[in-house]
């Protein structure tokens, strides 16, 4: 849409949407121009527009300033145990400290995958906060030895370079969730954050005391990217050891009904079977503890692969609500809601688990949006989206392939089509259309046809 918008603007000066008028009107102080609604490439209803002059004077006051919600990065906790097989102790901290806080709304917290791309480097904060987008930093560093555990953290204001505050917590290795959470009340109290009921009580709530299945959880939601079938099938076989290790903890059921469900989507067998127990795990994460945002992510997949979009939108919902922070929560909203037809709103939430998790170079988000933007219609936006991740190092499997030269051929750019579907035969030749699961959760018929058109076109295998 920007790029739509950029064309309307007069030399040296800018253009937005209505949506973004509507957001910053009253927090921007300046001269908006209405230019009506706009006409513009590959967007099928017009497009409301405001115009702005370089000359008008821009002011952001100090109250408005003080209404943006903070922003912060949690950084790998160093291990200061002196022994490699600590190292998942000190992980495990840091994401719990990241899960915790991803829960409060107040908060725009930046997800593991990225800021773990910085762990054993000797990092700036200010130019750390500046690739991740957030004004605050939390580092720190663990020591444990026996039983015995200190935590030492810091929290870091990058625009002054400052500590906010900074604090020793000692406790034994019982403690160490009462010691995370006193981490954790530190900096919402340092941010002057304001708590919702909801979110004090989800903040207090434990969901495992078991050190060793929570370390390994950490371990097993990591590997799973980028997403190929051994790498899927470890993760599994991880989260069904939680499983085995501590039966009260979710995070093994919604682990293994996750990696079910992705199995079932890229796959070309009939997936009953396999989506009847991804559901089951799914309800048994639920019941085991209602307050954990993944166990309902993956329910949202579960009845995404049986077809029942509404259903999937609700419980992908559920997710956002027990954990506002979560990117993946976010970004299979946004596959949801694609799915379903609803892609503006898609587009959105993909774009915010984005924002959330800048650097997770092997994540599927870039791939979700080219998907969504050719459900969409919007085929140029697709293809960037698609290249932008094969820029960055990115998964490209059969999926982004295949959308992306039904993609290409939508745009009117057979040629390159060519090209992708040539690239999808040479390294992956056993790949064809036939029953394959992934076009069939187009909710759609007629946007189902027409995608399974374009692929054909574009000469993708069929059988």
């Amino acid at each position: 849409m920007a790029a739509r918008l950029e064309g309307l603007a007069t030399p040296g000066g800018i253009c937005i949407s209505g949506d973004v008028y509507n957001q910053v009107r009253n927090r921007i102080k300046t001269d908006y121009q209405d230019m009506g609604l706009q006409e513009v490439k590959n967007v099928s209803a017009p497009v409301q527009a405001y115009a702005i002059t370089v000359e008008a004077r821009v002011e952001i006051s100090e109250g408005d300033a003080k209404d943006e919600i903070p922003s912060i990065a949690v950084l790998p906790f160093d291990n200061m145990s002196g022994g490699a097989d600590q190292e998942s102790f000190a992980d495990g901290m840091t994401e719990d400290l990241i899960t915790d806080l991803s829960k409060i709304s107040g908060l725009f917290v930046v997800a593991r995958n990225s800021t773990f791309s910085y762990k054993g480097q000797s990092v700036d904060v200010r130019k750390v906060a500046e690739e991740l987008g957030v004004r605050y930093v939390l580092e720190g560093s663990v020591r444990r030895a026996g039983d015995k555990v200190r935590i030492n953290a810091q929290l870091i204001d990058s625009i002054s370079g400052g500590h906010l505050w900074a604090d020793r917590y000692d406790g034994t290795v019982n403690d160490v969730f009462e010691l995370q959470d006193e981490v954790c009340a530190k900096v919402v109290d340092a941010l002057s954050v304001r708590l919702t009921r909801g979110e004090e009580s989800r903040l207090k709530h434990v969901h495992t005391t078991n050190l060793e299945a929570y370390e390994l959880f950490v371990r097993a939601r990591a590997t799973p990217y980028p997403p190929v079938p051994d790498r899927i099938k470890s993760a599994l076989e991880m989260f069904e050891r939680v499983i085995e290790m501590d039966p009260e903890f979710a995070g093994g059921y919604a682990g293994v009904s996750s990696m079910l469900s992705f199995s079932a989507v890229w796959d070309h067998s009939d997936p009953t079977e396999v989506i009847a127990r991804a559901d089951a795990l799914a309800q048994k994460a639920i019941a085991v503890d209602d307050s954990f945002g993944w166990s309902y992510t993956a329910l949202g997949l579960v009845l995404l692969n049986r077809k029942r979009h509404s259903d999937a939108i609700a419980a992908a919902r559920a997710a956002i609500i027990r954990q506002p922070g979560d990117a993946d929560a976010h970004g299979y909203l946004g596959l949801v809601l694609g799915f379903d037809g609803q892609t503006s709103e898609a587009i959105a939430e993909i774009n915010q688990a984005l924002k959330l998790n800048p650097q997770f170079i092997n994540g599927p988000y870039l791939n979700m949006r080219g998907l969504t933007e050719m459900l969409a219609g919007e085929y140029d936006a697709s293809i960037e989206s698609f290249l932008e991740n094969i820029g960055r190092g990115g998964p490209v499997g059969p999926p982004a392939i295949c959308w992306g030269a039904a993609s290409y051929v939508g745009a009117g750019r057979k040629g390159e089509a060519k090209d992708f579907t040539a690239r999808l035969k040479a390294q992956f030749p056993g790949f064809s259309m036939t029953n394959w699961n992934y076009p069939a959760l187009i909710r759609k018929a007629d946007v189902r046809e027409k995608v399974i058109g374009l692929m054909r076109e574009a000469g993708v295998p069929e059988d």
